[in-house]
């Protein structure tokens, strides 16, 4: 019975698929949202179509209900994300990064960074102190390996992807300090995110909060590390000196770790002033249903129409 249905379903979606040329815009859209309620398992279907077709305009509209499909389960798995009591920050990361480059790999991007981590791990032992690991850290992280930041072209997009990160080894504050970050907490080693206006950076704790937003006391913070700034160590009184060069109050919020939630916001946030700076609206608006996720944790469907 259900190798019946298989077939039956198969069939019903080849039948739709061939009616993707229809011309009526109305009955078009009616054809695409069932399209979409067969979710992943259209896109092999799609593909073999786009392969047998030479109008470039089918192509053009098969490529777009192939990007809705995608772009639906990244909106799905993202405010699965958001609603879940353990936000891992690499999750969210690879997430928003293949909202614009759907084919990349979880796995490969992984093993890139155990790499990174296991070079670190082998120059790391438990006597070194805090400083010390850090600049450990830093040496095969920024020397050895290269990152660094995208000053030349400092507001695209692509600094801001995970994947463009670890291929071309640069990128923004942002990016660099969430790698930073992550390869940090793997390897054990207290390091979080601080949302300092303007410019993004991290944090060295006494202890490993299994939650940092439960962090309170600002004294836990030994010192703070400029990821775009080859990992640069600064005090908390140089810290207090740049919030007071941007003349703003020194809110404590400024100067202690923020949740994986906020730092998420924050990389959205970064693309949408990336593509609003190029003009590009299907990215802005696509980008602003991810800040919706990310705001309201939604529980509703995530409904697409075609164009």
């Amino acid at each position: 019975m259900g190798n019946d249905m298989e077939v039956k379903d198969e069939r019903e979606l080849k039948a739709l698929i061939s009616l993707v040329d229809e011309p009526d815009i109305n009955i078009f859209r009616e054809i695409t949202e069932k399209i979409y309620s067969y979710g992943f398992s259209a896109i092999p279907l799609l593909e073999e179509k786009w392969e047998n077709t030479l109008d470039e305009k089918i192509q053009q509209r098969i490529l777009s209900i192939i990007h809705k499909i995608q772009f639906q389960n990244i909106c799905i798995e993202l405010d699965k994300w958001a609603k879940s009591d353990l936000k891992d920050l690499l999750t969210a990361f690879i997430l928003i990064s293949r909202s614009q480059y759907p084919d990349v790999k979880e796995e490969e991007l992984k093993k890139k960074i155990e790499n990174i981590r296991k070079d670190i791990w082998l120059e790391i032992n438990s006597e070194l102190t805090s400083l010390e690991k850090v600049k450990v850290l830093n040496h095969i992280f920024y020397d050895v390996y290269g990152f660094g930041g995208n000053i030349k072209n400092f507001h695209t997009p692509q600094n801001s992807y995970l994947n463009t990160l670890l291929e071309t080894r640069k990128g923004n504050p942002l990016s660099i300090g969430m790698l930073y970050m992550i390869i940090a907490q793997q390897l054990n080693i207290p390091v979080f995110g601080v949302n300092m206006p303007e410019h993004f950076v991290l944090c060295y704790t006494n202890e490993h909060p299994e939650d940092s937003m439960k962090f309170i006391d600002i004294n836990e913070v030994l010192f703070y590390i400029n990821p775009f700034s080859k990992g640069a160590v600064f005090t908390r009184k140089e810290a207090e000196m740049f919030i007071a060069e941007l003349k703003l109050e020194p809110l404590e919020i400024f100067f202690k770790p923020c949740s994986n939630l906020d730092i998420i916001r924050r990389l959205i946030n970064n693309l949408l002033f990336s593509y609003k700076k190029i003009e590009e609206p299907e990215k802005i608006q696509e980008l602003e249903l991810l800040m919706n996720i990310i705001n309201q944790s939604r529980s509703d469907k995530f409904h697409l129409e075609a164009q």
